[in-house]
């Protein structure tokens, strides 16, 4: 295992038992992941020390391109890995602070037919050193602290879900980044068995679904994890997983025009969200080259919402930013390939 994926305590005793002092593998966490550096010969560890670590591997994840939006502060940017691969992130800014949007894999499985990210499949799962990179490489060039995190780049977080934890649990550590749980976003597609093993962890973060469709038959034409994993089943996880933490849990909802704003997706949508603390995100669709359909009116999106909340469920529509620097996640990756 690469250095900057292990666990403080790892380090800790990766240095023990090579008859080292202990504290030697805090000093190199905190060189890692609170002063955000690899250049580890420049550290404060000892000759001794670093020769146990001479044949580690560290590694490095670099920003290969930035595109800036010309209508908000919003960056995107295409992140190179050691073996060249290409995968994205998003930048933020509200008043609140910096957001950064991380991607978990290179590719996706998981087949979303609106989604650009997932058109070429699954290529390899990251190492959650070349997560945590992402964030430093932009903290680093932006000198900049980012307060929330949210794993909807590229890639299923649970379908990567043991180095998802330890991203998670490393930027946690008070000796890294010390980043509260609570403001760190998991997006998921409905992998049940994933959001059992997560609520299992206890950790009070924050949980997002893709579901952008209200009932089995619809949403397996567009999903097909709902042919695995059906709205039955993913509502049975949801609420073993409330029972758990009981977090309200966020319901991406990508509102594709004729498709999935009627008012029986009203009457289904209030009806799979029964016995949940649920927040519904309207999402217009982002059009892509293989997805020929189109996203409702502005009218359309506004009668939805009112619909929804007439049914007293809690609604928003997300805020659109960065929209002339590529339509959706995984659109940069692919026109640079070509």
């Amino acid at each position: 295992m690469d250095l900057n994926s292990m666990y403080l305590d790892e380090l800790r005793e990766l240095f023990k038992s090579n008859g080292e002092k202990s504290f030697r593998g805090t000093q190199l966490f905190t060189f890692l992941h609170d002063k955000r550096r690899v250049d580890v010969l420049n550290s404060n560890l000892s000759l001794e020390a670093l020769d146990i670590i001479k044949n580690k591997k560290i590694t490095k994840t670099e920003i290969y391109k930035i595109f800036e939006s010309n209508l908000d502060d919003t960056k995107k940017m295409l992140f190179k890995l050691e073996d060249d691969n290409l995968i994205e992130g998003v930048l933020m800014k509200y008043k609140f602070g910096y957001s950064q949007c991380v991607s978990t894999q290179v590719g996706c499985k998981m087949g979303c037919s609106f989604c650009a990210s997932t058109k070429e499949g699954i290529i390899r799962d990251l190492k959650a050193s070349e997560m945590l990179g992402q964030v430093y490489a932009v903290e680093n060039k932006f000198d900049i602290k980012v307060g929330n995190i949210i794993l909807m780049g590229s890639g299923e977080p649970l379908d990567n879900l043991d180095e998802v934890l330890r991203f998670i649990k490393i930027l946690h550590d008070e000796k890294g980044q010390n980043l509260s749980y609570r403001n760190i976003t998991i997006s998921t597609c409905g992998l049940a068995d994933g959001i059992r093993k997560l609520a299992d962890e206890k950790l009070p973060i924050s949980l997002a679904i893709s579901l952008h469709q209200t009932n089995d038959k619809d949403r397996s034409k567009i999903m097909p994890i709902n042919k695995k994993y059906n709205l039955k089943s993913l509502k049975e996880a949801l609420l073993y997983y409330q029972n758990k933490l009981n977090n309200r849990i966020t319901f991406e909802y990508t509102l594709i025009d004729g498709q999935n704003n009627t008012d029986k997706n009203v009457k289904e949508l209030k009806e799979f969200t029964r016995g949940l603390k649920a927040h519904i995100n309207l999402i217009p669709l982002n059009p892509i080259e293989e997805f020929n359909e189109k996203r409702p009116s502005s009218k359309k999106i506004e009668d939805f919402k009112k619909k929804l909340e007439k049914e007293n469920m809690n609604v928003t529509i997300r805020r659109e930013l960065g929209q002339d620097i590529s339509a959706s996640c995984g659109q940069l990756r692919r026109r640079v390939k070509r």
